[in-house]
């Protein structure tokens, strides 16, 4: 790269949510769109996820959040001749408890009055949508027939080739070292140039969606944010005849335990995270919490006691503490707005908030405005307070460590 070069949007990090924004914004009329990833498109988080998508969310906004993207990944093969590999075969979010029973009346009837078709199953009726449940350890359950899940890969090409298809341009390789700014406006800066390890980049407008590298690339640019790393731990089953993508029905979320499964390759792919182990990088796979979570599973889907482990994994997931995306613009460590930067993460659902995310982060760059959500200001990064407190904890996400790590 040159030493001096200008594009009309720079975009840092090239996982679903930069790949999509990309997509986004050329599709928007932007001139000269620019990716920068420091490894490789689409190698961390976004091709190693679980590809869970859902509209069942805690707070309207994220309901929204849900349903955007579910409707985009319905639309991809119209809109660009290939897609995700979305199936909707419906969620059935578990309730294990009294509490957790009363927790989804009140989550079910917010959502209905977003105009989400969902409704409360009981115990039987979730059978017979997920005929993989066992007898026992859960009371029913909320349901969302269009609820359903992607292909990590699938959706990784998918963005590339998008990209590809709309003139954006990729830099892989290429590490993000910080920002150029100027004086604003009523005391804010404004960006003029993102720093590069090839050099410098002029432009007026950056997003900054660097996924788990998304504390330090905040800091790289002055700001702070609020999102901490845990652990996430991938198994699939080996196959079984009954375990087919038709038979097998809705997948599940068993909400008090953390633990989600569907259907993989003639399998079972479940996961989780341990909310109680100390924030952190994943490097290896914690077996002792594991098989703790294994033995929650097999109740609750008793063939997979007779089922040995095909593969797992474990991936580094970002979080924030109340389980919410950051979007909106970047503010630094001292209260500045930087005018031109806008920072997007979905914070842990990558593939279930990933494209309504991207969409509200290149509306945000492009216009200042959106209408993907109702509420786009409850999402800025400076909405949590000095030990990194938020008015509002969502509750339908996994069960991720409350503390993030300095």
């Amino acid at each position: 790269m040159a030493k001096r070069e200008t594009a009309d949007l720079v975009v840092v990090g090239g996982g679903a949510i930069g790949g999509w924004a990309s997509v986004f914004a050329k599709e928007a009329g932007a001139g000269s769109v620019l990716v920068l990833d420091r490894d490789v498109a689409g190698k961390g988080a976004s091709s190693r996820a679980a590809g869970m998508v859902r509209s069942q969310g805690g707070s309207p906004d994220t309901v929204r959040l849900g349903t955007w993207s579910i409707d985009f990944y319905g639309r991809q093969r119209e809109l660009f001749g290939f897609d995700s590999g979305f199936q909707g075969q419906g969620y059935v979010i578990l309730a294990a408890t009294r509490a957790d029973q009363k927790g989804a009346a009140a989550r079910i009837a917010m959502q209905q009055e977003q105009g989400l078709d969902v409704r409360w199953v009981d115990a039987d009726e979730a059978r017979r949508l997920s005929p993989t449940l066992g007898e026992s350890g859960y009371r029913g359950g909320s349901y969302v027939a269009g609820d359903g899940w992607l292909d990590p890969p699938s959706n990784v090409r998918a963005y590339l080739h998008a990209m590809q298809a709309g003139g954006v341009e990729l830099r892989e390789g290429t590490e993000f070292l910080g920002l150029r700014t100027k004086a604003g406006r009523g005391g804010s800066r404004v960006v003029t140039g993102v720093e590069t390890s090839a050099g410098t980049m002029s432009t007026g407008r950056v997003i900054l969606a660097a996924g788990p590298g998304m504390q330090a690339v905040a800091k790289l640019a002055g700001g702070r944010a609020w999102v901490g790393y845990a652990r996430h731990q991938v198994v699939v089953t080996e196959p079984h005849p009954s375990l087919a993508i038709e038979p097998f029905g809705a997948m599940a979320f068993d909400i008090r335990a953390g633990i989600y499964w569907r259907p993989e390759e003639g399998g079972i792919l479940w996961g989780m995270s341990n909310p109680h182990e100390a924030p952190g990088a994943a490097r290896s796979l914690d077996w002792p919490y594991l098989r703790k979570m294994e033995k929650r599973l097999n109740t609750l889907v008793p063939i997979t006691k007779d089922l040995g482990m095909k593969k797992v994994w474990a991936a580094t997931i970002e979080y924030t503490p109340d389980h919410q995306p950051l979007l909106g613009p970047l503010v630094t460590e001292d209260g500045t707005e930087i005018r031109g930067a806008t920072i997007a993460s979905a914070c842990g659902h990558g593939m279930m908030w990933g494209p309504a995310v991207a969409r509200i982060a290149t509306d945000l760059a492009l216009t200042g405005e959106t209408d993907v959500v109702e509420r786009p200001d409850d999402f800025r990064m400076d909405r949590f307070d000095e030990h990194g407190i938020s008015p509002f904890v969502d509750p339908v996400a996994l069960p991720f460590p409350i503390l993030v790590e300095e």
